[in-house]
């Protein structure tokens, strides 16, 4: 924890900007019932009204509040896809490292079966696999799960071979060391930085992916906000969009919001990243 503290102050401002960024979206989701000014799936007033003091920034077509949707949005869609990151890379990162600590068989057959997934476009392989077992959140986060842990053994495995060939591994293994003491005391702690920013970027990817299928209608369901979803929503308001006028440029306004969301945590995540991947690199400014 001091040694993330010292580096912190040695940040740069990129990565400050993304550490804020992340930081207001994790605020959101946690208050998301404080700050969101009415209820989430509840309508409260005519359908696309424009941006007003009662609704600041308008209304859906079932007259919902949209600012309220948005900050719900960052609880929904935030919160699943780090839930689902971290399954992810729990069978992962775990898997990878067992198939590089054992080797042998059981890291050929390991290897040859996630080729066998990643060949598969994963976009395609979710839909197909979402419209057999149904749209749920629990089948959502599984579904991506697996996909992305297929990523994230590639990479947990091709770090902890480059560990395992270190002299300090033979000589805990001269010692009579288990396998399980090796995973825990030595090869993880020493793959531990790109790990972490391989989490960041999974994170994103992961994201990216719900939204997606949000979008495609097979993410997460209505009426639970998903920024993705909204922005299907309000998609064909901008065919509708007058900009010489400002109610009219609401319209066109509506489907930005969302995918702005989007858009910002995406940077914001990638800029931390970023400044990590530079840490574990060891290189200097």
């Amino acid at each position: 924890m001091n040694n993330l503290i010292f580096h912190l102050r040695d940040a740069p401002v990129s990565a400050w900007v993304g550490i804020v960024i992340v930081a207001f979206y994790a605020f959101l989701a946690i208050c998301a019932p404080v700050l969101a000014p009415y209820a989430e799936s509840v309508s409260v007033g005519a359908q696309y009204q424009t941006w007003t003091s009662a609704h600041y920034l308008g209304t859906d077509a079932l007259g919902r509040d949209v600012m309220s949707r948005l900050i719900y949005g960052a609880r929904n869609t935030v919160g699943i896809a780090l839930a689902t990151t971290f399954l992810a890379f729990t069978l992962g990162a775990s898997w990878g490292l067992l198939a590089a600590t054992l080797g042998g068989w059981f890291d050929t057959i390991s290897s040859r079966l996630i080729d066998v997934l990643m060949a598969i476009p994963p976009l395609i392989f979710a839909l197909l696999i979402l419209t057999i077992t149904g749209t749920s959140v629990v089948a959502l986060i599984l579904v991506i799960a697996i996909l992305d842990s297929t990523r994230v053994f590639r990479l947990s495995r091709a770090v902890a071979q480059g560990i395992l060939t270190m002299d300090y591994i033979e000589v805990a293994r001269m010692r009579g060391e288990g396998m399980f003491w090796l995973i825990r005391k030595e090869v993880l702690p020493n793959a531990a930085a790109p790990l972490i920013a391989e989490f960041g970027l999974r994170f994103c990817f992961v994201f990216l992916f719900i939204s997606a299928l949000s979008f495609l209608g097979l993410g997460i369901q209505p009426p639970t906000a998903d920024w993705g979803g909204m922005v299907r929503e309000s998609a064909k308001l901008i065919a509708f969009a007058n900009f010489s006028s400002w109610e009219s440029a609401t319209f066109g306004l509506a489907p930005l919001l969302p995918a702005g969301a989007i858009a910002i945590l995406t940077i914001g995540v990638n800029l931390v990243v970023d400044w990590v991947l530079h840490l574990s690199s060891g290189l200097k400014e």
